[in-house]
């Protein structure tokens, strides 16, 4: 017979849906070069671990789209598959423990209650033992309960709508590169843009941008301005797993995350 698990609380905070970004600097990839590691020695933190099923009095329940989990200077932020978390993370070598958690308070259609309880209670009701084989990472807890979770594979730079988060533009801009025609297009927080792109070793050169010219709020136009620089000559970019990272010459910075 299957014992009965006690029922956790989250501690409720009223924030957004939490997006992990990365936090690497320089070129560093998140390879298992730094950071804690599982048992067979790969890479633990500072990697984007999508959540592919968690296994609870034997019975194990696949994971929603978008649940995943990243361990990344002593805080875990990440989804249940609907809800956003965020947590402090204590790692020591290959055990893990998350508390203080919080978390949103979503009603999802698309994803049971059920699922979210049981890996929310896994992920924080203790310590959990790590251990990784590959790309695969599987987190026991002391009573056997498990989350398995496989290492997000850098996104492909065309194709994927890229969501500014730096400059701060609440979601509203965002830019797609096509690969065929060689361009760049999207929107820079009020206004659509247009210009060519050519990619080569690491560097993107950006061609003069069409825009609409519409107008809005002062801070969307401000956030604007600031992105329109980066189509001032050649931009260097790097792709850490979901997070896109372009630095101009002139010194602009701008971060964007893989839409899913």
């Amino acid at each position: 017979m299957y014992r009965q698990k006690q029922r956790m609380t989250l501690t409720v905070a009223a924030v957004a849906a939490l997006v992990p970004l990365a936090a690497a600097c320089g070129n560093e990839k998140a390879d298992g070069s730094s950071g804690s590691v599982g048992a067979a020695g790969t890479g633990v933190t500072g990697v984007h671990w999508s959540v592919d099923s968690v296994t609870v009095d034997g019975t194990t329940h696949r994971a929603p789209d978008g649940a995943h989990v990243r361990i990344d200077g002593g805080r875990a932020e990440g989804s249940f598959g609907c809800n956003g978390f965020s947590a402090r993370a204590d790692v020591d070598g290959d055990r893990i423990r998350l508390s203080d958690t919080a978390a949103t308070e979503m009603a999802c259609e698309k994803v049971p209650v059920d699922f979210e309880e049981n890996l929310a209670r896994t992920l924080t009701d203790g310590t959990l033992t790590t251990q990784s084989k590959g790309d695969r990472l599987t987190l026991t807890a002391a009573d056997g309960d498990t989350v398995r979770l496989s290492r997000q594979r850098d996104t492909d730079l065309y194709g994927t709508k890229w969501t500014v988060t730096a400059p701060d533009t609440a979601g509203r801009a965002h830019l797609t590169f096509d690969r065929d025609k060689g361009t760049v297009s999207g929107r820079l927080g009020c206004n659509h843009v247009t210009a060519e792109a050519t990619v080569r070793d690491g560097h993107i050169t950006l061609g003069a941008p069409a825009t609409t010219r519409m107008m809005c709020e002062d801070s969307l136009m401000d956030t604007e301005k600031r992105l329109l620089r980066l189509f001032e000559g050649r931009t260097d970019y790097r792709i850490d797993q979901r997070t896109l990272t372009l630095t101009s010459a002139n010194g602009t910075v701008v971060r964007a995350v893989a839409d899913r």
